[in-house]
């Protein structure tokens, strides 16, 4: 029996920011990052509310096709849960479009509150599952819902009607691993920089990306000194380099001085992964040319505080 979440009740969601494929692990591996977007949703007696400060609070709709409104229902129906109405307060720190999952981290934090409103029944796994499905690959969403890093997958049933399986497994990241992003003052669409994808890669391309997740996963965990061999990639940089040139001007700079630098997701941010600090030199410079460099570090799961009416 469905059951009707009492007025009065709020849930305030804390997500992480994200970025994915770290080099080679293309819609495969994400990391959780120390930006946050904060979502408050109260059960209201009817009609629905969106106000929305921070990143995106001039672009993004304030009605029920909010990525975020569209997750708390998500989550309600899964759990039978319903509400009369909702009030939705977003407090958005993640830049849009820029590379760092701030539409998974949307998904997240509307699929979190959803179910804690709910009472929480759904696993952490449904949690995983629900938010990816909004992005169709699983390693922003559940790296800002499992927190540290994630190796993922997606199951795609053999009856080709069935919704896919979205499946992942965190990683511990090494303690003395921190990131720094270069984020250009430019969005990109996620489809458009997939569309320069080719169809086919050689048999040794998809070799080469192979052996250099395997790598990145255990320079993550114990190797840090092999992030720079662990973050090369021929499967999907090369091809965008052209749609993002300043982006790939960027990662080729910061790794022929040494940097592990990559194209976060499908950008246009730099990212850096690193133990030691980055020359302020190259930062100075990355400022001069409207490149906003964000200091972070590894972040946990998504956090849900809920009050009762």
């Amino acid at each position: 029996m469905s059951i009707e979440v009492e007025v009065g009740t709020k849930a305030i969601v804390t997500v992480p920011a994200s970025t994915a494929n770290l080099g080679p692990g293309y819609d495969t591996l994400g990391m959780a990052l120390s930006l946050y977007d904060t979502v408050e949703v109260e059960v209201t007696t009817s009609g629905l509310t969106v106000e929305i400060f921070g990143e995106g609070a001039e672009d993004l709709p304030r009605d029920g096709s909010h990525l975020v409104v569209k997750a708390i229902r998500s989550a309600l129906s899964a759990a039978d849960a319903t509400v009369p109405g909702l009030r939705v307060v977003s407090h958005n720190n993640i830049p849009q479009s820029r590379g760092l999952g701030s539409s998974a981290s949307a998904a997240v934090a509307g699929v979190a509150a959803g179910n804690a409103l709910a009472g929480s029944p759904l696993t952490q796994e449904q949690v995983v599952q629900l938010s990816s499905a909004f992005e169709g690959h699983p390693d922003n969403a559940a790296a800002s819902v499992l927190g540290d890093a994630v190796v993922s997958w997606t199951d795609v049933p053999v009856d080709g009607h069935s919704l896919p399986d979205y499946c992942a497994a965190s990683i511990k990241v090494h303690e003395d691993i921190r990131a720094t992003a270069l984020v250009p003052d430019f969005h990109a669409s996620t489809q458009a920089v997939r569309r320069v994808l080719p169809s086919h890669v050689t048999h040794s391309d998809a070799a080469f990306n192979v052996s250099r997740t395997a790598v990145q996963v255990a320079a993550l965990q114990n190797y840090p000194d092999l992030l720079w061999e662990g973050t090369r990639d021929r499967l999907h940089q090369p091809y965008r380099a052209d749609v993002l040139p300043v982006t790939a001007e960027w990662v080729n700079r910061l790794r022929n001085r040494g940097y592990a630098a990559y194209l976060s997701g499908a950008g246009p941010t730099v990212m850096v992964l690193h133990t030691e600090d980055i020359e302020q030199s190259i930062l100075a410079d990355a400022r001069e040319q409207n490149l906003r460099v964000i200091d972070l570090t590894v972040a946990g799961p998504v956090r849900v505080e809920l009050t009762q009416a």
